[in-house]
């Protein structure tokens, strides 16, 4: 089937500012958003990988991509370019599981926004089914990120504080393998605002040159 849109695939550390950046373009050009992290599994499934050293050993490895649905996440990708619209999870993090489900629907945009964690890890198959528009990683300095990140994280309970403290400290030691491996995938390095202003000429002649037909 013919895609009807393009996906902005949006990467980087976590606290990075991907929500922001998809949020700001959803705000000024009506992009929808696809939260891949919407697609983790949930925190009972058997093997699911778990952290091997440090003070929060023996914990699931949120942070690693055997606890993410890759197939579930690109299903609903490859629905959204064909058919313009796609069933997804309610996600609670702070649960560790899905609560139900949910309908997003492009409502005729031919461009939207995938971010998430694990972005990094559908942006060569998109780029071979032919539906990506773009492929950014978002990323700032390691202190910022840290405490936007961690503000956010408690603000939300997503999980206990001292958890959370120590899994931001070892996602910041993390960031530039996390930078690499996106910029080795095809991804842009920028920040949030640079990427705004760069994504801002797909309303414009770049948007008319890589137009998919409906």
């Amino acid at each position: 089937m013919t895609a009807r849109a393009r996906v902005i695939v949006l990467a980087g550390p976590s606290g990075s500012g991907k929500s922001r950046l998809a949020g700001r373009l959803a705000k000024a050009y009506g992009w929808p958003t696809l939260h891949l992290d919407d697609f983790y599994h949930d925190g009972d499934r058997p093997e699911l990988p778990l952290i091997s050293e440090g003070a929060n050993a023996g914990l699931v490895d949120w942070d690693h991509p055997g606890t993410w649905s890759h197939e579930d996440a690109f299903v609903a990708l490859q629905e959204l370019c064909t058919t313009g619209r796609t069933e997804v999870p309610a996600y609670s993090i702070s649960e560790s599981r899905r609560t139900g489900s949910k309908r997003l629907d492009l409502a005729g945009a031919r461009r939207f926004c995938a971010e998430g964690i694990f972005a990094t890890e559908i942006v060569e198959e998109c780029r071979r089914a032919g539906i990506l528009a773009e492929a950014y990683c978002i990323t700032q300095h390691p202190v910022l990120t840290f405490w936007r990140r961690l503000t956010r994280d408690l603000r939300e309970h997503r999980k206990p504080p001292l958890v959370l403290v120590r899994r931001g400290l070892a996602l910041a030691r993390a960031q530039r393998q996390i930078v690499r491996r996106a910029t080795a995938v095809g991804c842009r390095v920028a920040t949030g605002e640079r990427a705004f202003v760069e994504l801002s000429g797909l309303r414009g002649d770049q948007e008319d040159d890589h137009a998919v037909a409906g």
